[in-house]
């Protein structure tokens, strides 16, 4: 099997000198007032929540810790590594420089000691086997099971995500194309659950733009690396990014436009797809809409061998 490509390591995140205007400083401030106002108009969160926020080193979870911290949240952190070359070791450090600076608890949870490979392996292991499940995929699913056992096992009532305008834009869309508007109805910036072993997802930075965090998170100099994740380009949410940055050329506030339809109509979504009941995953023990959770049935199709010669996950050997 082929090590993934991302193999030479690159130098520390090193931010470039700022010199704020009158104009930096206003903005600054209204971008931090804006994630309060969306935190209240939502009531995402309160002084007596234990937050948790999903830091991946990149400029918007940075930008989120950043911001609950500056207005008095008491925040954790915590990150998956999924170990994609020097990509996720450099936003390791990153994300380990910006908690240090600010005093912040970061908690790591690694693919390998969790999975016993990193996140191209499985994937690259799963496509020699005929399932050619992308990146993205494989990683968004075991991410988000890594990510509400920690917040659970950890007593958090919050789980802080940095998604932005863009990103929920880019899903909703997503996921009218292919026709699965149960996923919409989960969808908002602020999970509504019907489990206790879910820990409830919001995301404060949900009526702010991707150019509107790449500023502010410039201003503020944080050591983060702007730009996808190199493995994201293969995926169908690329796609659609780009359908919309076109668009936003011709059509400006086109993201601001599906994002505010979406919004007067998930009541109507969430009330059809109310019945959804949650279960439990009989192998893990996790929160499950069927017998079994996503997450185990993607590394079950790992674990099983389709020769007895072949190896489990267990037995796969560390790499990149």
């Amino acid at each position: 099997m082929n090590e993934s490509p991302l193999s030479i390591c690159v130098a520390p995140t090193i931010p470039e000198p700022v010199v704020w205007t009158d104009d930096d400083a206003k903005f600054a401030q209204e971008f931090e007032h804006r994630v309060q106002d969306t935190i209240e108009c939502y009531h995402l969160l309160d002084k007596n929540d234990k937050i948790l926020v999903a830091v991946s080193g990149g400029k918007d979870s940075t930008a989120v810790l950043h911001v609950l911290h500056k207005l008095g949240y008491p925040v954790e952190a915590v990150t998956v590594d999924a170990h994609i070359g020097c990509y996720t070791q450099q936003n390791l450090e990153n994300i380990r420089s910006v908690c240090k600076k600010i005093n912040v608890v970061l908690h790591e949870i690694p693919f390998r000691k969790e999975f016993g490979a990193s996140l191209c392996y499985i994937r690259d292991y799963l496509k020699e086997r005929g399932h050619n499940y992308k990146s993205c995929t494989v990683c968004g699913v075991l991410r988000k099971h890594l990510l509400n056992k920690k917040a659970r096992e950890l007593g958090a009532t919050k789980l802080v995500l940095g998604h932005n305008l863009d990103d929920e834009a880019q899903v909703i869309l997503m996921n009218l194309f292919k026709n699965r508007p149960a996923l919409n109805a989960r969808l908002g910036p602020k999970t509504v659950l019907t489990d206790n072993r879910l820990v409830t997802r919001v995301k404060p930075l949900y009526l702010i733009r991707e150019d509107e965090v790449i500023r502010y998170s410039k201003l503020m100099q944080f050591p983060v690396k702007y730009g996808k994740c190199p493995c994201s380009f293969e995926g169908f949410r690329h796609a659609v990014r780009d359908f919309f940055n076109d668009y936003e050329k011709t059509m400006p506030g086109i993201k601001e436009n599906v994002v505010q339809v979406f919004l007067e109509n998930r009541g109507l979504l969430q009330k059809r797809f109310a019945s959804q009941e949650i279960s439990v995953c009989a192998q893990c023990d996790e929160p499950s809409t069927g017998s079994l959770c996503r997450a185990c049935m993607l590394l079950n199709l790992v674990r099983e061998p389709k020769e007895p010669s072949e190896l489990s996950l267990a037995q796969l050997p560390a790499r990149s």
